[in-house]
């Protein structure tokens, strides 16, 4: 079995508020430079969200990742790349009629939450390989949906990193793999500690 160890470091997340380190990067500057520092300290891997520098909110903005990933492969350090794709997956029904969005959804097409990968060709990007109840709202990513995102990530020639929330997501990407929507093996992240994904679980047996 390999041994081998790969540190990635994600500098932000996707928090809607920066409630978790009054320390969290938010201008393309210091998401960058936090990028920059993890690398230098052993990263091979960084993972990159933008937010607004004004609402620190979570953003979708191609100028924003520009910004950062070009402050990075100027920077010399070598570390691979890795763009979010899950901003755009976001549904919430209204609170008077649930067939209307709410003031949290942010749903957009599959082009539109690919667009700063194609544009910026990083050596990986995040692929959520199925729909959950996340917080207080829905995270949708249809198999439709992920099939015209899983085309366009294969085409520019971009590593997804099929990120796995729930058991079901695997089955999802194994049948991915099999239709060649993407490439095998896969390279895959299981993600624990997602309300309200899977958790790891300790059982204790007794004798």
């Amino acid at each position: 079995m390999n041994q081998d160890v790969i540190i990635s470091c994600a500098v932000t997340g996707d928090d809607t508020k920066v409630t978790k380190s009054p320390h969290c990067a938010i201008t393309p500057e210091q998401i960058a430079a936090t990028a920059i520092a993890a690398a230098q300290a052993g990263a091979a891997i960084v993972h990159i969200h933008v937010r607004d520098p004004v609402t620190t909110r979570p953003s979708m903005d191609g100028a924003l990742y520009r910004e950062v990933v070009d402050r990075i492969r100027t920077s010399g350090v070598d570390v691979l790349i890795n763009l979010t794709t899950g901003p755009g997956g976001r549904f919430a029904p209204g609170a008077d009629d649930p067939l209307k969005p709410g003031p949290a959804t942010n749903l957009k097409s599959p082009a539109q939450r690919v667009e700063h990968v194609l544009a910026l060709r990083p050596d990986i990007c995040s692929l959520d390989m199925g729909s959950m109840n996340m917080g207080g709202h829905v995270f949708i990513n249809s198999p439709s949906y992920l099939e015209a995102m899983a085309i366009a990530i294969r085409d520019a020639d971009v590593l997804p990193e099929l990120e796995v929330f729930e058991a079901g997501h695997l089955l999802l990407a194994k049948r991915m793999i099999e239709t060649g929507h993407i490439k095998p093996p896969g390279m895959f992240q299981i993600c624990l500690g997602i309300a309200w994904g899977q958790h790891l679980c300790a059982c204790r047996l007794r004798r």
